[in-house]
């Protein structure tokens, strides 16, 4: 049996927000960064048609805590996705290397454990410069913000799980 090539073209329209339920994990650690990113949640969720009540928000320590919330969250079933929100600021020290690496890995873990999409919304820069530009607020930079990419994610890993799992 061959494949059908003509129905492999992507679909690009963003996915719909209505009914659909979501979890926040947010860093307060650089939370001058991860609140901009989270604004960054709100709007594209709004645009999407998410009602805020169909949105839990629960706030960690910093970016090393982000996965034993979000996979506690997504167990709780009350969640058809998780975005996580943090940022680890390359520093003088091997802190960058204990957090990033482990946060992404158990965010990873997490996801696959339980099967509710748990999207990696931590920012891994070198500066601070480099997070203000990820986390643009308002135009206030140039540059686009992750937060909202994350949201946008969430929704499109819920709705392609559904038609996986409709067949």
């Amino acid at each position: 049996m061959g494949v059908d090539f003509r129905s492999t073209e992507r679909d690009d329209t963003p996915a719909a927000g209505e009914g659909r339920r979501l979890g926040i994990i947010c860093a307060q650690w650089n939370d001058v960064i991860t609140r901009r990113m989270l604004q960054g949640v709100w709007d594209e969720l709004s645009v999407a048609g998410v009602s805020p009540d169909d949105v839990e928000l629960v706030w960690v320590p910093g970016a090393f805590e982000i996965p034993l919330a979000a996979k506690a969250m997504a167990e709780t079933g009350r969640v058809d996705a998780v975005i996580t929100l943090g940022c680890v600021i390359r520093g003088d020290t091997a802190h960058f290397e204990y957090v990033a690496g482990p946060a992404a890995e158990g965010i990873l873990s997490a996801q696959l454990a339980t099967g509710v999409p748990i999207v990696f919304g931590v920012l891994t820069v070198e500066s601070r410069r480099q997070a203000l530009v990820r986390s643009v607020v308002d135009g206030d930079v140039t540059g686009d913000n992750k937060g909202a990419e994350a949201a946008a994610t969430a929704l499109a890993m819920v709705a392609a799980l559904e038609q996986i799992r409709r067949g």
